[in-house]
């Protein structure tokens, strides 16, 4: 399968990010953009009717980033992504994002029960995305019914671990810890 190679580029943002310690949101969203507006790379996907599919690609300036698959009803549930910042963009069909506008502690707790008016949704396609920072909780689902959708991920630094979580209306429960030998 393809990789994807993008240089590291000046930092002509203005966004005062350090970027010596990596590449900011802003330039991860970029990528992630870029890169699902490239159709041959999209194209090259498999796509698998049952479960998600994933290609491994080298992102800007030593990131993670990952090129997914997403079969009609499939989601990957709450997490986070171990203290790493993010972005993500559609190449194709539609994704939902449901999210927690607070930031939760990342270590010492197994059950917290959420605010009222934490939650946050967005629908994104057609290139669209959007960066978040590195204590952000979402879920991420295809809610077509017959249609895939295929979306570029890109982290820094590369994810050093995934917490999942369950939901039961405002309790959030800490379910597992996953590293990144388990994604290979």
């Amino acid at each position: 399968m393809p990789d994807v190679h993008a240089p590291a580029r000046p930092d002509t943002s203005g966004d005062g990010a350090d970027h010596d310690r990596g590449p900011s949101a802003a330039q991860l969203l970029d990528f992630a953009r870029r890169t699902a507006a490239d159709a041959a790379l999209i194209a090259a996907l498999p796509l698998d009717p049952e479960g998600r599919t994933w290609i491994r690609l080298d992102g800007p300036g030593g990131s993670e980033a990952w090129l997914i698959g997403w079969p009609p009803g499939t989601g990957t549930g709450w997490h986070d992504h171990g203290g790493s910042r993010g972005a993500f963009a559609a190449a194709a069909g539609e994704l939902t994002e449901q999210s927690l506008a607070a930031q939760l502690p990342t270590e010492g707790w197994k059950t917290l029960e959420l605010a009222d008016g934490v939650d946050r949704e967005r629908r994104l396609s057609d290139g669209r995305g959007r960066s978040f920072g590195p204590h952000h909780v979402h879920q991420v689902l295809n809610l077509s019914a017959d249609t895939h959708a295929v979306s570029v991920h890109a982290y820094y630094p590369p994810l050093p671990l995934m917490r999942r979580y369950s939901r039961t209306g405002p309790v959030l429960r800490l379910e597992e810890v996953e590293r990144p030998e388990e994604w290979q």
